[in-house]
C-alpha cells in the first residue's frame, strides 16, 4: 500500500496479508517505510530456506514483494553474474531483484514466467507492479478517497481495508451474467480494478501520478511461419515442461486423461527418472466420468496415479466457492477444479496442467463452428445478412431441446452479426434477451445502452486484418483465457496452498504456436489438428482421437433436483431483490420456465446462485 499521509497502520497491512495466507502458508514477511507499506505471504518452493520476502537490494533501497515463479531465473543468474551481480541466495526472487536494479522497468521483456510483483524504490519514489503476459498470476488495486493506493493477489486482501467501496459496478456485473466472470481491467467492485496481463503500473508517490502500459502484446496479424513441422512442436513444448519442472518440493501433474494433460503428463516422464506423481477426478455418473481414460495414459507412461470419485451433483462447496473466488464466477467446472487441487496437494506442492491448449491451437467446438459460418459471412455483407438472418432469427423457434441440426436460430442470429458480434454470443452465459428480461427497469437504465460486445468488437480491431481464426483465438486470450481458465485454475489451487504451472502458456511457445498456419489448427474439421500430428505416436490413438469432454456435470437436472430447493430461493432472495436490479416476475418465470424443462436456463441459473452468494460474501451494494 502507499498511504497518502507519513505512515502506514501495520495491523492493517497485516490484516492483508492474513486474508490470502492460503496463497503462502508457509511464511510471511513486512516491509514498512515512509508512508509505504509491502507485505507478502510465501508458499515455498525454489530455494526452501532461503529466499524469504520482501527481499531487499545490497543498499537496501529497493525491496520487493513477488507472487509467482520465474522460470529461465538460472540463465537471467548467469548474465547478472557476468554484469557484476551477486547473489546470496539461489531463488528466482533475488534475480527478479537483480533484474531490476540492472534493467529497470524494462526487465520485464527478460522474463519467462507467470508472475506478479510490486517493487518499491526508494531512490525514485516509485512504486512498480507488473502482470505476467498471459495473467496467469492476479493483481488487484483501487486507489482510495483519502490519497491512499492498495493493492493485492486477490480482492479479499483489499476488502479488509477500511472504507473500500461495497459498491458493484453494474456494466461489470452485466458483464459477468454474460460471460460468467469479471473481465480485466474491471472489477465487481466499483473502484477497483484489475491490472491487465502484459500490463506495468507505476505509482509515483510523490507526484501521485501512475502510469499503465503494455509490454508485450499477441501477435496474430504477422503472416505465419511458414510450413508445419510437428516435430518441433513437441520439441518446443518438451523445452518448456522441463522449464517447470524446477522445484525443490514435491511436484506432480493433474492427468483428466485429454489431449493435453496427457502431453504434458508424457514429456514430463520423459524427463523424470522417477514415476510422475498424477491425479484425477472420477464422476459417479458414468457419462460423465474420464477416469479410465486418464488411467490408460498413467499406465501408458508409468505414473504414480492417484484418482478419486466425487458425485457429479455434489452441492456441498456452493458457499465454499463464494469465498474461494470473492467475485462472482460462474464456471461451473469450479467445483471439480477444486476437488482435484485439493487431491494433488495430498501428496505434492507443485502441479503442471494442460491448460491453454484449446486457445492456442483452436481445441473448441466453437472454434469450429465459427469458421463454418466465417465461410458465409465472408461471402454476404453485413449490410445484406443483418435484416435478412435477423429477420429469420426472429420467426425460428428457439429449440433448446432438440438436435443440434435443428438449432438453427442460433446460427442465423450469428449470420446477422459481425464476426465478432457473434463470437460474443456464442461465449455468452446468457443471451441478451434473457439478461434483459431478468433486469429491472433501474438496471437497464443505469447501463445506459451498454453492451459487454463492446469490449469484443473494439479487440477484434486491434487485430484486422488477422485470418478469422486467429481473430478468435486473440479474443480468446484476451478474455476468456485470463478471465475464467487461469482465474478459476488460480484460485481453486492457491485455496489449497498449491502451485499450479501451465507449459503450453509459455509466451515464447504461444508466440510461435500462433504463427503456424491457421489452417493446421482445424483441418478437416478437426480442431488442434497439428497438435495431434505432433503427438501421433507418443499418445496412444485412443486418447488422441477420442472426443473433447473435460469437466462436465449435469447442470440442467442438477438444478431442477437437488438443487431445486436453491434455485427456488433466487425468486425470493433479498440479496438480489434489494439490489433493485433484478424483476422478481421474471426470475420466478424463469424458474418456472426452467423447473418444467419448457426452457433451459441452467447456465443463467448458475451464474444468479453465484451472484448471490459474492453479495452475502463481499456486502455488495447497487447504492
Amino acid at each position: 500500500m502507499v498511504t497518502s499521509g507519513g505512515s502506514v497502520d501495520q495491523s492493517v497491512l497485516r490484516q492483508m496479508t492474513d486474508a490470502i495466507a492460503h496463497r503462502g502458508p508457509d511464511a510471511d514477511g513486512f516491509f514498512v517505510g515512509a508512508g509505504v507499506g509491502l507485505g507478502h505471504r510465501r508458499l515455498s518452493i525454489i530455494d526452501v530456506a532461503g529466499g524469504h520476502q520482501p527481499m531487499y537490494s545490497p543498499d537496501e533501497r529497493v525491496v520487493i514483494v513477488y507472487n509467482g515463479e520465474i522460470y529461465n531465473f538460472q540463465q537471467l543468474r548467469r548474465e547478472l553474474e557476468s554484469l557484476g551481480h551477486g547473489f546470496k541466495t539461489n531463488c528466482d526472487t533475488e534475480v527478479l531483484l537483480a533484474s531490476y536494479l540492472e534493467w529497470g522497468q524494462d526487465c520485464v521483456t527478460r522474463l519467462r514466467g507467470m508472475f506478479a510483483f510490486a517493487i518499491w524504490d526508494t531512490r525514485k519514489g516509485e512504486l512498480f507492479l507488473a502482470r505476467d503476459r498471459l495473467g496467469i498470476k492476479p493483481l488487484y488495486f483501487a486507489n482510495l478517497g483519502d490519497g491512499s493506493f492498495i493493492f493485492g493477489s486477490e480482492l479479499k486482501a483489499l476488502m479488509v481495508y477500511p472504507g473500500i467501496s461495497r459498491k458493484m459496478r453494474l456494466d461489470a456485473l452485466e458483464d459477468y451474467l454474460a460471460l460468467g466472470y469479471v473481465p480485466d481491467p474491471k472489477c465487481i467492485l466499483d473502484g477497483v480494478e484489475q491490472l491487465s496481463p502484459g500490463y506495468t503500473l507505476t505509482v509515483n508517490k510523490n507526484t501521485g501520478q501512475q502510469r499503465q502500459q503494455p509490454y508485450w502484446r499477441l501477435d496474430v496479424v504477422t503472416p505465419a511461419v511458414g510450413e508445419e513441422h510437428p516435430e518441433e512442436l513437441l520439441e518446443r513444448l518438451e523445452e518448456a515442461v522441463k522449464l517447470r519442472m524446477v522445484a525443490d518440493v514435491p511436484l506432480g501433474a493433474f492427468l483428466s486423461g485429454g489431449l493435453d494433460s496427457s502431453t504434458i503428463v508424457g514429456l514430463m516422464a520423459r524427463n523424470n527418472p522417477e514415476p510422475i506423481e498424477t491425479c484425477s477426478i472420477g464422476s459417479d455418473d458414468p457419462m460423465f466420468d474420464e477416469s479410465g481414460h486418464a488411467e490408460l495414459v498413467s499406465d501408458h507412461f508409468s505414473t504414480h496415479h492417484r484418482m478419486r470419485l466425487v458425485s457429479a451433483r455434489d452441492g456441498s462447496l456452493l458457499d465454499v466457492m463464494a469465498g474461494v473466488y470473492d467475485e462472482p464466477f460462474a464456471d461451473i467446472s469450479a467445483l471439480p477444479t477444486y476437488r482435484v487441487c485439493a487431491l494433488a496437494r495430498e501428496k505434492v506442492k507443485v502441479a503442471l496442467s494442460g491448460d491453454g491448449g484449446d486457445e492456442l491451437f483452436a481445441g473448441y467446438r466453437r472454434h469450429r463452428f465459427h469458421m463454418l459460418e466465417e465461410q458465409l459471412r465472408s461471402r454476404i455483407p453485413l449490410g445484406i445478412r443483418r435484416p435478412v438472418f435477423a429477420a429469420l432469427a426472429a420467426v425460428y423457434p428457439k429449440l433448446d431441446r432438440a438436435p443440434r441440426f435443428l438449432r438453427a436460430k442460433s446460427t442465423f442470429e450469428a449470420l446477422a452479426r459481425s464476426s465478432a458480434e457473434a463470437y460474443f454470443q456464442t461465449v455468452s452465459k446468457s443471451p441478451d434477451s434473457t439478461r434483459y428480461r431478468m433486469y429491472s427497469q433501474k438496471m437497464r437504465s443505469r447501463l445506459a445502452g451498454y453492451h459487454p460486445q463492446e469490449r469484443f468488437c473494439k479487440l477484434a480491431s486491434e487485430v484486422a486484418g488477422a485470418h478469422p481464426l486467429s481473430v478468435i483465438q486473440y479474443l480468446d486470450f484476451k478474455t476468456y483465457l485470463p478471465g475464467d481458465i487461469l482465474t478459476k485454475v488460480d484460485r481453486a489451487s492457491m485455496a489449497h496452498g498449491l502451485e499450479v504451472r501451465v507449459p503450453i502458456l509459455d509466451h515464447k511457445f504461444v508466440e510461435w504456436g500462433l504463427r503456424l498456419d491457421p489452417e493446421t489448427r482445424i483441418r478437416d474439421g478437426v480442431g488442434k489438428a497439428v497438435f495431434k500430428d505432433a503427438v501421433r505416436g507418443f499418445l496412444p490413438d485412443s486418447i488422441i482421437d477420442r472426443p473433447k469432454k473435460g469437466f462436465d456435470i449435469p447442470a440442467a437436472d442438477w438444478l431442477r433436483n437437488e438443487l431445486a430447493g436453491e434455485v427456488q430461493k433466487l425468486a425470493s432472495s433479498e440479496r438480489l431483490l434489494d439490489t433493485g436490479l433484478f424483476s422478481r416476475k421474471a426470475l420466478l418465470q424463469m424458474i418456472d420456465e426452467h423447473m418444467n424443462e419448457k426452457r433451459d436456463h441452467q447456465t443463467t441459473l448458475w451464474s444468479l446462485l453465484m451472484l448471490d452468494r459474492s453479495i452475502d460474501q463481499l456486502k455488495l451494494t447497487a447504492a
